[in-house]
């Protein structure tokens, strides 16, 4: 994103999510049993890690629902919607694209899973997006279990331009920017029964439910309070507060530095007290990572930041602007090298040392430097000039660069 269309705290909330995220699967990796007690409470709460997904929704929702809120009240057309899918097609499917391939040739490989025509199900269907909408698919490659929220996120992006339709047919609407607002409101009470129904009505048995029957296991557990229409809900707060962002005067304040601390701190506090109950902290309507309030609190955080004095320049330093360009990168690739680092030395992360803690943490640290290393390599090589291509292909100026934006 060029510097002049920078949002302040957009950076943080994405380096935020990839690093939470990241704790979680290393926490996973700790032998809970054989820590100290005053490092338990801290153990615990990172093992929540798992909220970073809910964060990436939100901020996708806000990113990619400005150019329509601005087109909206503008009363023009909608953005057009093949630059609008080339561009998403090119961020996101090359990266996962690869990592789904080097994750499947892994588990026939490193992992010895025999290729099954439901291995080659699960496997297609992620690399098709649609690994989304049962169980038995969810989890697309066995070597790389985060995978399973980029076709969730594919969902959201093509329900998103779907409402936008809606509010771009009524003239009235256009006009008044506050009634479409509104509008949106009763667009994310519709997703939510939608979401109400399907838990009605596509419940599962309890037959090989359960993470002990393994990543299957762990999807029938989840589904179907996990499913792609709830989590358009999550995705839909973040576009919602897209739609307040852009209405704001431009000028900063510093209520908005005190506005965005607060709401910072509600997302702390409701990720602190997770422990005690479901892995997945199921909030209201069982949607998952503490819906509502999480994800309203992080949506009133991004929009607090772009009109912040200090806070979001503060948080935006170059350390987190850094981690936040190659964090997909780093999300898709983390469980690789963490199952690569425990399958080529058993005794890593604790498990050989008397002090497991400190194994631990060795161990981080090696996943750490080569899970930067790798999302480093893959941002550059991979990622960006898919990106470029995209903006280029999407510009339909094949033959000059275009600037690069996120």
């Amino acid at each position: 994103m060029r510097q002049e269309e920078r949002l302040a705290g957009a950076d943080f909330l994405r380096a935020t999510a990839c690093l939470l995220v990241l704790a979680h699967h290393l926490v996973l990796r700790l032998d809970m049993r054989r820590i100290p007690d005053e490092l338990a409470p801290a153990a615990h709460i990172a093992r929540f890690g798992n909220f970073g997904v809910a964060i990436f929704f939100v901020l996708s929702g806000f990113l990619l629902a400005r150019p329509f809120w601005r087109a909206l009240d503008a009363g023009g057309d909608m953005p057009n919607l093949r630059q609008y899918a080339i561009r998403r097609a090119a961020r996101i499917a090359p990266g996962f694209w690869v990592a789904a391939t080097v994750s499947f040739a892994l588990s026939l490989t490193l992992l010895a899973l025999p290729l099954t025509p439901e291995l080659a199900l699960r496997y297609v269907s992620g690399m098709l997006f649609m690994s989304q909408w049962h169980w038995r698919t969810l989890f697309p490659v066995d070597a790389d279990g985060p995978l399973w929220s980029i076709p969730f996120e594919v969902t959201s992006y093509v329900l998103l331009p779907a409402c936008f339709f809606l509010l771009f047919r009524s003239p009235t609407l256009r006009k008044r920017p506050l009634l479409a607002r509104s509008a949106w409101f009763c667009i994310i009470g519709g997703v939510l029964v939608a979401h109400v129904l399907i838990l009605t009505f596509f419940a599962l048995d309890d037959i090989g439910r359960g993470w002990q029957y393994g990543l299957q296991g762990g999807a029938k557990e989840w589904m179907p309070k996990y499913n792609p229409i709830g989590f358009f809900a999550v995705f839909a707060i973040g576009a919602l507060a897209a739609g307040i962002e852009v209405m704001l005067p431009l000028r900063r304040s510093a209520w908005f530095d005190a506005a965005a601390l607060l709401a910072l701190v509600v997302a702390a506090y409701r990720l602190v007290i997770s422990p005690g109950g479901t892995p997945e902290a199921f909030g209201w309507l069982d949607i998952p990572y503490g819906f509502p309030v999480f994800p309203l609190a992080v949506a009133t955080a991004l929009v607090s930041l772009t009109r912040s004095l200090v806070l979001g320049r503060l948080l935006d330093n170059a350390p987190v602007r850094y981690t936040a360009k190659i964090s997909f990168g780093i999300y898709i690739w983390q469980e690789i090298i963490l199952i690569l680092i425990q399958r080529l030395d058993p005794g890593s992360f604790g498990a050989s040392t008397e002090n497991v803690v400190t194994g631990w943490l060795q161990s981080c640290g090696l996943a750490l430097v080569l899970l930067f290393l790798v999302a480093t390599l893959s941002y550059y090589l991979l990622e960006r000039p898919a990106i470029h291509f995209g903006s280029r292909l999407a510009s339909g100026q094949p033959n000059r660069a275009t600037p690069f934006k996120v």
